[in-house]
């Protein structure tokens, strides 16, 4: 099967720009703008988080059926990558504190979230139908990673800067906006010209949704060890402020924890696709989710260690990582794929409207997760950032950014299906 070109694996990568920051800032930045700029408490915060995006674990099936039936996905990629740009930008730019700003964080959040599944759903699906061959889609999913790691980089490391040495948290949401903006922009024109989404008559209803999915093993379980870990990471990355301010007493370090994590990303990424040809995705991810583990535990050690071993050891997190990151995704096209051939029915914006639902429930759950965690150890919300925290709260942060990311990168790894090949 000839190799797809350069062009188009920068075109469908440069989507990454629009998932890296709609996953990244919020997760990141969400919660202690809930808690230390609007003076809504942790517990709250967390929650409102969670609720919009678990809004999309019932709405982005309904998006890949619709994009399904379209017969393109294009044109879903740039009205709702607009949609975003625009509402993210509001969505840090609210006018209330207290119990009105919860109102409004959780409404423009929750519209926020559901012009994403338009973007994101028809993104993912595509994947299954730019090319077929099993190497180039982890080619693919390389390219795409990179990006991604590009993107998270440029997002959670731009965004604190622009948030401290800008203007505040409304400059956060329009610098993003922007960036998402871009990325739409790009990805739409770079993917000119790849294959059309096969047409199907009819969208699958919900009682076909769960059989699909009841049908397909393999996906059912790769997609729980995703999910799983995605809270996992979902609640490493809401700690990262609580962590570089409460645990190691400097809240500049947030953005250099972002660079230790991310830059490796950048460079191991062909690593990892050679382990994947040599050895297998599914080899892959496990030494990838083991490595991310091992070296999240040693972080738990971070209040005794230098800052240059703290940042080391995020360096290796983020070499874990990336291949967490790039395995999955490169084994989804392919169980899709076996499991159309043997249905003979196009599903491939059903799976992938389930299977990111699923990765926005988990990447939500995170923040909801450490803001129970900040809870119960008596976190004292302030409008300034500037509240005196017990050792409880301080132990809470160290504990949601180290001990709980760590054991759900693991717990999920015997479900992992054998591999397809397509």
């Amino acid at each position: 099967m000839p190799q797809i070109t350069a062009r188009v694996r920068a075109g469908y990568a440069m989507g990454s720009f629009v998932t890296g920051a709609f996953g990244t800032v919020p997760g990141l930045l969400l919660l202690p703008y809930l808690t230390d700029s609007l003076a809504v408490p942790a517990a709250v915060a967390g929650l409102l988080v969670l609720a919009p995006k678990a809004w999309d674990v019932l709405f982005n099936p309904v998006a890949g059926r619709i994009s399904d039936r379209a017969g393109a996905r294009r044109p879903f990629l740039l009205r709702g990558g607009v949609a975003v740009a625009v509402l993210f930008a509001a969505l840090f730019a609210g006018p209330f504190t207290g119990a009105p700003a919860a109102v409004y964080v959780a409404v423009v959040f929750l519209l926020c979230a559901t012009a994403y599944a338009f973007f994101q759903v028809p993104y993912v699906a595509m994947a299954a139908e730019i090319t077929e061959d099993y190497d180039e889609r982890t080619r693919l999913m390389a390219w795409r990673m990179a990006f991604l790691a590009l993107a998270i980089l440029v997002s959670g490391a731009g965004a604190p800067a622009v948030r401290d040495l800008v203007g505040g948290y409304p400059a956060v949401g329009v610098a993003v906006g922007a960036l998402i903006l871009i990325g739409t922009v790009a990805t739409v024109a770079g993917t000119r010209g790849v294959p059309a989404s096969r047409r199907v008559s009819t969208a699958a209803t919900p009682r076909e949704l769960v059989a699909a999915v009841r049908e397909s093993r393999p996906f059912r379980l790769l997609l729980a060890v995703f999910v799983v870990q995605a809270v996992g990471l979902g609640t490493m990355l809401a700690g990262v402020d609580y962590f570089a301010r409460l645990v190691l007493g400097d809240r500049s370090l947030q953005t250099l924890l972002f660079v230790g994590f991310v830059g490796p990303a950048l460079v191991v990424m062909p690593l990892w696709q050679r382990v994947g040809r040599r050895r297998g995705k599914r080899f892959g991810l496990v030494a990838a989710s083991l490595l991310f583990a091992v070296a999240v535990a040693g972080l738990g050690a971070a209040r005794a260690l230098p800052v240059a071993a703290v940042l080391g050891l995020m360096a290796v997190v983020g070499v874990g990582y990336a291949g967490m990151q790039v395995f999955p995704l490169a084994m989804l096209p392919d169980v899709i794929t076996a499991q159309e051939q043997r249905s003979g029915a196009t599903r491939a914006g059903l799976f992938s409207g389930v299977w990111t639902a699923g990765e926005t429930l988990g990447l939500a759950l995170g923040p909801g997760v450490y803001g129970l965690v900040l809870a119960v150890g008596g976190y004292v919300a302030s409008t300034d950032g500037a509240a005196v925290q017990s050792p409880g709260a301080v132990s809470a942060a160290l504990i949601g950014f180290t001990a709980i990311p760590a054991v759900l990168a693991v717990v999920a790894l015997p479900l992992l299906p054998r591999e397809e090949s397509a």
